[in-house]
């Protein structure tokens, strides 16, 4: 039987590396997940070991792709990653010269805060549509040539090439290409996002040495082939794109009154904007996607710790076995008993850029158990995003219907909870896999599977729409006591 043509997506995450290979018709035919350790050197401090993505990415796509391999035929790849997570290497030998730092990672706090205290966040905003906060990559960047022997001369000499996750698992791929796209570029802090290119003045103030940089191109263009070694033949590489704008294409997010979250480690909510608009609420402007040179922009926010307070409960607190328990916990209760959990594990993201707050359980009576933890971890990924929704809708982008993805949306409680709280529908979609679809359609475009980046509309249908069923009083309530929680994680 002749095999037909099919695009492999890599979606490389914060906790595991996934490779999905999806057919002519944007379905999955095959998949292939593996985690990785998680490095806490200090506390604060997130890193992962470069050698342990490669190893999980390539082992995912050989299986997958392997399993396919009867019916399908992989035609282009298409790779969506964890963005802001930052890594130096050898240009010669693709060896990392330290481990990646994570984007939950706040080692550069203190450099920020003086950046800030110097008056220095208005003239990043205005290039880069972000604020100054350790999240980024240039800081990161800095600190891996600062505390590297010998690495600010190599990086000089033009021994060394930076890049975000993109750019190094494209490089294990293609032998050394060296490129990044506009979304991933755009999340380093150093992109003129309104020019589309580095800019000098940014790479001075970060002190971050032009030669180190990654060529940036279209989210659709040719970033090389895989070397024939590691799948048996050469395979295109035909899109590269940030997860979370990645997860804004599978979502069909492309226009304006569209808002689409995201819920793995972190939770990011993405709104599409017609131009680049600066937030006056401590929102992000970001590139939504590169096309044929033309830039379509968002207005982002970004939670650093939602599927990771699960993830917490689990891994060291240790009361629950699977994330699954939580929901039939949350369901235990008839309502929180008022314990409240703020997981500022990583600081604070959008909308308080405070990178010095801390977690906190508070409202804990001896009556109070691991029902109530957990139930407040999940009401607390609500919270945050009803604080989003309320920025977003200041900035002129309210919510009318949340569509949403990730591994937290399959419980239906903090689904229901979600729309309660936010009074807002919450759309959840028939096809999870909406990060790795946005790659492998932008990938399936190039390779002519498929047809133009409107056509991915057609594909998203809806699986179920929760509506928002609590009362006013009840949610203002509810709100008011979280908001009392959040001021004491401030403090």
């Amino acid at each position: 039987m002749a095999t037909r043509p099919a695009v492999l997506a890599i979606d490389q995450g914060t906790t595991s590396s996934r490779a999905l290979i999806f057919n002519e018709r944007a379905e999955v035919v095959a998949v292939s997940q593996r985690e990785f350790p998680q490095v806490y050197p200090r506390p604060g401090w997130v890193e992962h070991d470069p050698e342990a993505i490669w190893a999980t990415t390539l082992a995912t796509a050989r299986e997958a792709i392997g399993a396919a391999a009867a019916s399908f035929e992989v035609v282009a790849i298409g790779i969506a990653n964890q963005r802001e997570t930052t890594v130096v290497w050898d240009r010669k030998s693709n060896a990392a010269i330290h481990n990646a730092i994570v984007w939950q990672d706040r080692r550069t706090a203190d450099v920020c805060a003086a950046m800030k205290k110097a008056g220095k966040e208005d003239a990043v905003q205005r290039k880069t549509g972000l604020l100054l906060d350790p999240y980024f990559s240039a800081t990161k960047l800095a600190w891996i040539l600062d505390n590297v022997d010998g690495a600010r001369g190599r990086a000089k000499r033009g021994e060394l090439a930076f890049g975000t996750i993109d750019s190094f698992i494209l490089s294990r791929l293609t032998g050394g290409a060296h490129l990044t796209d506009a979304t991933n570029a755009s999340r380093t802090s150093l992109l003129d996002v309104v020019k589309g290119r580095w800019d000098e003045e940014l790479l001075d103030l970060f002190d971050a040495p032009s030669s180190i940089l990654p060529e940036t191109r279209d989210n659709i263009s040719e970033f090389g082939s895989t070397d024939p070694s590691l799948f048996g033949r050469s395979i295109p590489v035909f899109s590269m794109i940030g997860d979370q704008q990645s997860a804004a294409i599978g979502q069909a997010c492309l226009e304006p009154g569209d808002i689409k979250s995201t819920y793995g480690t972190g939770c990011f909510v993405i709104a599409p904007t017609r131009e680049f608009t600066l937030s006056k609420n401590r929102l992000l402007t970001t590139i939504a996607r590169r096309i044929c040179g033309k830039i379509s922009y968002a207005l982002e926010g970004s939670i650093f710790v939602a599927g990771a307070a699960v993830q917490w409960l689990r891994d060291s607190l240790q009361i629950i076995k699977s994330s699954a328990e939580t929901e039939s916990l949350a369901c235990s209760l008839s309502s929180n008993n008022g314990v409240y959990l703020v997981p500022a594990f990583a600081g604070l993201g959008a909308p308080h850029w405070a990178a010095d707050a801390k977690g906190l359980i508070c409202g804990l009576t001896r009556g109070a158990g691991r029902a109530e933890i957990a139930r407040a971890a999940l009401e607390s990924v609500a919270y945050q995003t009803a604080d989003l929704m309320d920025a977003m809708a200041a900035d002129g982008a309210p919510c009318t219907t949340l569509k949403v993805d990730g591994g937290m949306v399959g419980n239906d409680w903090l689904m229901q909870f979600l729309a309660d709280i936010q009074d807002a529908p919450v759309d959840r979609p028939a096809i999870m896999e909406t990060t790795a679809l946005g790659a492998a359609f932008l990938a399936g475009v190039k390779a002519g599977i498929y047809g133009s980046i409107d056509d991915i509309a057609g594909l998203r249908k809806t699986e179920r729409v929760f509506r928002p069923a609590m009362s006013r009083p009840d949610r203002d309530r509810l709100r008011a006591e979280w908001r009392k929680a959040l001021d004491r994680a401030l403090r």
